[in-house]
């Protein structure tokens, strides 16, 4: 069944830009979404012939692999995450690289990621490699929040055929400063379990074909999912949270899972946020 919605890519002729739009047709193909919207932002109009020398080829090179779809490219002035974010009003899913060469090249690791994954009005995929295979990884922090990370996580272990590896990173007040007896470890470590299976609870119904694996880990949020997520296929985190997770994509720990993350990386924003 077709979606009506339209998968955004931002394009700037990076290899990084490729591979990202790349991702985004087959992601729309398994979406069965209809429409994918290729894109680069131009600061400058003389710059607008080289924009869409970029544009028209990667256009051309993704319909060449995906027939079914119906692919758009377009070379606006303004930007990047203005225009961004503008076109992800109405979209499924904006999709841009980790690195680049123009003004799109502040993605992940300045202002112009941070302010599409903070403000875009869909989930939001940075792309630094990809694989065909390994399990989606989602984080969980407890909080009611988690659910629109949770659900989408869900969606695309479903979309994949594959496992979802559900991880609750947890810290103590006295991490690292006072040393813990082995039971109060395991104590805290069931509670954060716990905690994990509560947050799964009346998911697997909807889902049944999604086979789930349950962590909990004691450390820095970035670190463990990063390592979690080594050989997965997509990590999917929350927009706010509680816990480890406060601040995140404003702090420390989404800036540190964006860069240290290899696969995908999807940043989905609570409805109400």
């Amino acid at each position: 069944m077709e979606s009506s919605g339209r998968v955004v890519v931002g394009v700037d002729g990076s290899e990084s830009s490729l591979t990202a739009a790349g991702w985004a047709a087959k992601e729309a193909d398994l979406r069965h979404t209809k429409q994918v919207h290729v894109v680069m932002v131009s600061g400058d109009p003389m710059w607008d012939d080289d924009a869409w020398d970029i544009v028209g080829p990667t256009a051309d090179r993704i319909a060449s692999h995906h027939p079914r779809l119906e692919i758009s490219s377009d070379v606006v002035p303004g930007d990047p995450a203005d225009v961004l974010l503008q076109l992800s009003d109405g979209a499924e899913l904006v999709v841009v690289g980790s690195r680049g060469r123009s003004a799109l090249a502040a993605t992940l690791l300045g202002s112009v990621s941070a302010k599409v994954a903070t403000h875009a009005r869909c989930p939001v995929v940075v792309v630094r490699d990809h694989r065909d295979s390994g399990p989606v990884v989602v984080g969980l922090d407890n909080s009611p929040l988690s659910g629109a990370a949770l659900h989408y996580a869900f969606d695309a272990a479903d979309r994949y055929e594959c496992e979802l590896v559900a991880v609750q990173v947890w810290q103590d007040i006295d991490y690292a400063v006072v040393p813990h007896l082995e039971y109060e470890l395991a104590d805290l470590r069931d509670e954060a379990l716990r905690g994990v299976a509560e947050q799964l609870a009346g998911w697997a119904e909807p889902y049944p074909n999604v086979p789930v694996r349950k962590l909990a880990q004691r450390g820095h949020p970035v670190a463990e999912l990063a390592a979690a997520a080594e050989d997965a296929r997509l990590l999917v985190v929350g927009h706010r949270g509680r816990g480890g997770f406060t601040g995140l994509l404003l702090g420390s720990v989404a800036a540190g899972v964006l860069h240290h993350a290899q696969c995908p990386v999807a940043v989905v924003r609570d409805a109400e946020g």
